[in-house]
């Protein structure tokens, strides 16, 4: 443990502590009882560490996509301290963490980006297929289990790196624009990346949803919910969710942030010139009404 700390000093301490459940400074005690857990936790997960390594036998093309996205923020932001390294990880299949994106299992730390392959294993994988698996992680939110979204995954916490979100409590379409305006930044950062690997959804249901655009803005107004600041509304509309019923059982859930990405984008047509740092240091109900947003049918 004494040479991985030295390796990993910024990585491994939080690693230990929020991924293992474990005392670091215990586990750097010889014959500390504590280190029967890691034994355990290495004997349990050798066969998803070997599936990783099978699949992960280079990791240069996903190291090259995440430093192409630090390019993009280096020139949007150009005082900010990118992680200068990434460092690849199995933790248990249960440890992940809540972004404003949603849930995850790839971290950030002051100088390194951890991806935790158990997340990572493509939707098809056993583990997610599994009983245990599907109640973990539902199939809305594995489908995304896969290597194109290491990048996102890491592009999503240097958004939230930069801007620590803070709307919560919020009216439903104050918190629309602010998520819409993250995932808006995210895509300045992957603009080669699809949008909808981007928002989490698959290919048609973004087709569809920019489809039904005019639709989906007909639901918050005719519904009156766009001042609303219940959690239990807000949560319907924004937040990872497999659908929303209102609008059809095909309707993908998350549907507030795609109308708050559609409301950034028209803000953004009519105000080019607006860099991304002042994007979001304005209020989100002040974009919402400069946007001027009315999606016809």
């Amino acid at each position: 443990m004494q040479m991985l700390l030295q390796k990993y000093p910024d990585f491994l301490p939080p690693f230990t502590a929020n991924m293992l459940g474990l005392d670091l400074d215990s586990l750097l005690i010889p014959g500390n009882r504590q280190g029967q857990g890691i034994k355990m936790f290495i004997h349990d997960y050798m066969p998803l560490k070997d599936s990783a390594e099978m699949m992960y036998k280079s990791f240069d093309e996903e190291t090259r996509e995440i430093e192409k996205g630090l390019q993009f923020v280096k020139y949007y932001f150009p005082n900010y301290k990118i992680p200068q390294s990434v460092i690849t990880f199995i933790a248990p299949i249960n440890a992940n963490f809540e972004t404003s994106f949603g849930v995850q299992g790839d971290v950030i730390t002051t100088h390194s980006f951890g991806i935790g392959l158990q997340l990572h294993m493509e939707k098809d994988f056993s583990f997610y297929k599994s009983r245990e698996g599907m109640e973990e992680y539902p199939e809305f939110l594995s489908i995304n289990f896969d290597k194109e979204h290491i990048p996102v995954n890491c592009m999503r916490n240097v958004v939230d790196d930069l801007f620590p979100s803070g709307v919560k409590g919020r009216p439903l379409i104050e918190q629309m624009v602010e998520r819409g305006r993250r995932m808006y930044l995210l895509t300045r950062f992957l603009p080669h990346t699809p949008e909808y690997i981007c928002m989490g959804y698959t290919k048609k249901q973004m087709e569809d949803a920019e489809n039904n655009e005019a639709v989906i803005w007909d639901l918050f107004l005719n519904n009156n919910l766009l001042n609303k600041t219940d959690e239990n509304i807000v949560h319907n509309y924004i937040g990872e969710s497999p659908k929303t019923p209102e609008l059809g059982e095909g309707a993908p859930g998350n549907i507030g942030t795609f109308s708050g990405l559609q409301i950034v984008k028209k803000f953004m047509k009519l105000y080019p010139e607006t860099k991304p740092e002042d994007l979001m240091q304005k209020s989100p109900r002040e974009i919402y009404e400069m946007s001027k947003y009315k999606p016809r049918i």
